[in-house]
């Protein structure tokens, strides 16, 4: 007979302390209290008769014990998660994840459209930040998601192309109304998006501006949506993506002072794993977002590739 197992939701939360390196963000994933997280993690070291976890100072470190066990535990939960999710019926919620500046300049309205015009194929849509775009579907609470990628999607996972991103300077309306150049656009405040700063980086090096326009200085923020709202308040010029402020330039919210878009070399994917068993309706669900992409209609810039 094998040795006995400990308990399921000891391994549960000692794999969620060791994904957070934290009890009190593992003990929040899990919606139990910190306390209960340091006592299960105690079960499992009785139980193993070894430490798990040392403190130092603030940071919570693995041991080498804790190293070994890891892993097992982890494809363990991945493919009960699996298990599970292949009896899961058609009626079920499809949970989707995308970064906040899709969220709210296009998906939203798109998912709102596609759970009228479709009813009963619901999609509980979560916006989440992610410095570079990625989702693990053993790991994360997804059924697919919307990322931003260089390359397509290959191995476990089905991907839908769904548009290129396309960079292009933004800025308060007032911003159109004299013509831009090279020394005009030298004097602007730039605001950037990213802590790189590689969208400006990008758009300059192929308008050939890179050595004309220093990218130093100018206020940064965490995503695009935050750069774009920023610029349309008259803070500065900010670098967006053609798609996504399509409705605002129409509506003359915001400006594009310079009309000339540049390729960044990625595209926008509706990514799901080939294992799920709800591939139908993940498909209905591309075919959906493929025509709401086809019915915008963009701003008319130059597009330099």
């Amino acid at each position: 007979m094998s040795r006995r197992l400990p308990a399921l939701y000891a391994l549960r939360a000692f794999e969620a302390a060791a994904r957070h390196n934290s009890f009190t963000r593992a003990a929040e994933d899990l919606a139990i209290t910190p306390s209960a997280v340091s006592r299960h993690i105690r079960t499992l070291e009785e139980h193993f008769n070894c430490r798990l976890f040392q403190r130092s100072g603030r940071n919570l470190q693995l041991t080498d014990s804790a190293l070994v066990l890891l892993p097992g535990v982890r494809e363990g939960f991945a493919a009960l998660e699996l298990a599970c999710q292949s009896l899961r019926g058609e009626d079920e919620i499809l949970r989707l994840k995308a970064p906040p500046t899709l969220t709210m300049r296009w998906l939203l309205a798109s998912i709102s459209r596609f759970r009228h015009l479709q009813p009963g194929n619901e999609v509980q849509l979560t916006s989440a930040w992610m410095d570079i775009d990625r989702v693990d579907f053993s790991q994360e609470p997804f059924d697919c998601a919307v990322l931003l990628s260089d390359r397509p999607f290959t191995g476990e996972v089905e991907s839908t192309l769904l548009f290129q991103e396309w960079l292009i300077p933004v800025g308060a309306p007032r911003d159109a109304d004299l013509p831009w150049n090279a020394q005009r656009l030298a004097k602007a405040e730039l605001l950037h998006t990213t802590p790189d700063r590689r969208d400006w980086q990008r758009w300059l090096e192929r308008m050939g501006l890179i050595d004309q326009v220093s990218l130093r200085g100018g206020q940064v923020f965490d995503t695009l949506e935050l750069g774009m709202v920023a610029a349309a308040r008259g803070y500065g010029l900010s670098v967006g993506d053609l798609l996504m402020v399509a409705e605002d330039a129409a509506l003359g919210r915001l400006s594009l002072p310079w009309p000339c878009a540049v390729a960044s070399g990625a595209s926008y994917y509706l990514v799901w794993p080939k294992a799920r068993g709800n591939g139908d309706r993940l498909r209905r669900l591309s075919d959906f977002l493929l025509a709401e992409v086809a019915a915008i209609e963009l701003p008319d810039v130059q597009r330099l590739v």
